[in-house]
């Protein structure tokens, strides 16, 4: 079973037990976290693609750290006009493992069912 989520204005594919690195979140190491802006979910080959999001899909991860990424160089340069500029960056990360992917309850599924059925 796996996810695509969106967050930080990136999308990532996640599975049960993934560690992966997000761009910095307001959250403290050991808390948990939850993303609720699925865009698709694979379950034993069953996919469901939301229109914009998947409702009642969430997948829950836990903090493990916070931290900086290497460093990169932007140098900007003019030539023949005596125009140089160093300057570095390190891009802050949230070191993120994903600890579940919840699926809506058959209740809910059924009550959709039901609707659906209804309004045809």
């Amino acid at each position: 079973m796996y996810a695509i989520i969106e967050s930080c204005g990136k999308q990532y594919k996640v599975t049960e037990g993934d560690v992966v690195f997000f761009e910095k979140l307001d959250a403290e190491e050991g808390k948990k976290v939850t993303f609720d802006k699925v865009i698709l979910v694979s379950e034993e080959g069953k996919v469901q693609v939301g229109n914009p999001y998947v409702k009642g899909i969430k997948v829950e991860g836990k903090v493990v750290s916070h931290g900086k990424g290497k460093k990169i160089i932007v140098f900007k340069m003019k030539p023949k006009k005596n125009y140089r500029r160093k300057q570095g960056h390190r891009q802050p990360y949230t070191k993120v493992e994903i600890t579940s992917i919840k699926v809506a309850t058959k209740k809910a599924t059924t009550a959709k069912k039901a609707e659906t059925n209804k309004a045809e």
